[in-house]
């Protein structure tokens, strides 16, 4: 592991709850914010941690934006500035900074939401240490060499993380599985659509319910990852379909990081389920 993945580690196990803004935890003061995104995409790629929001970077038109392009003005769907912005990127990707408009970001979010436009490149503005992070730095982070690299600060965090770390009970040292674990142990993807038919009628979220409810439920027994493959595989089967969240208000951080993060745009955070072929 390269010493600036390190020291973005270290510095967001000071953090409450080892999660942060991105650039309150560089690697260095001097650390540009472009290096310190491609670090932390090699830490979500490592599956080290998760990125909880991004921010539209750049943009490219589809094929829905170009027709669009060719409607009368006053038959188009979409807005004056909205429209700025298709005809800005309809020959080639461009950066969202480089588009006069305001505000630029919710008015694109909307764009990428109703298929005309897509993201190509996003800025994480938000980070967490997910499980397997946290065990890697407590089972199997080895650091060597000579160099002093790490300031008293990190290793404090990493020693803090520690004694936390081994106060937490392992899984033979907890209670056994309880009546819900074994009522839901083996379940086929079929079973899994029901469950969240069930909880989206049970919360009443009139067919979007939001992630967290179903992790809930099913974790355990089911892992983080292997619900993630179940959604994923009725979402090819076209029975759900799996959305991203653009307004946080009114969410807290732990239901925020149930989301599926994505390497562009916002962590998928709703379930809607295709009736017609659940």
């Amino acid at each position: 592991m390269k010493t600036k993945e390190i020291k973005l580690l270290l510095k967001l196990l000071g953090e409450d709850g080892y999660e942060a803004k991105v650039n309150s935890v560089k690697p260095t003061v001097k650390t540009p914010i472009s290096e310190c995104n491609r670090i932390c995409y090699q830490l979500r790629d490592q599956n080290l941690i998760e990125i909880l929001e991004s921010e539209i970077a750049k943009i490219k038109i589809t094929a829905s934006g170009k027709a669009l392009l060719n409607i009368n003005s006053s038959e188009l769907p979409i807005t004056k500035k909205e429209f700025k912005i298709l005809n800005a990127c309809a020959e080639k990707s461009i950066f969202l900074k480089e588009i006069q408009v305001s505000p630029k970001i919710k008015l694109a979010q909307s764009l990428v939401e109703r298929g005309f436009i897509t993201v190509t490149q996003s800025i994480p503005k938000k980070i967490a240490l997910c499980e397997n992070g946290k065990t890697f730095l407590a089972q199997e982070f080895n650091p060597s060499g000579t160099a002093s690299v790490l300031s008293l600060d990190m290793l404090g965090n990493y020693l803090n993380f520690l004694r936390n770390y081994k106060l937490t009970p392992t899984i033979d040292q907890q209670s056994p599985v309880n009546e819900n674990e074994k009522l839901y142990h083996n379940l086929s993807d079929e079973e899994v659509l029901e469950v969240i038919i069930q909880l989206d009628e049970e919360y009443k979220m009139n067919n979007f319910l939001p992630i967290f409810y179903l992790r809930k439920q099913l974790q355990p027994p089911l892992t983080r990852e292997e619900l993630d493959q179940v959604l994923y595989r009725l979402q090819a089967n076209n029975q759900i379909q799996l959305s991203s969240i653009t307004e946080t208000e009114g969410y807290t951080s732990e239901q925020l990081k149930a989301g599926i993060s994505q390497r562009i745009g916002g962590s998928l955070f709703f379930i809607q389920v295709n009736h017609e072929r659940a």
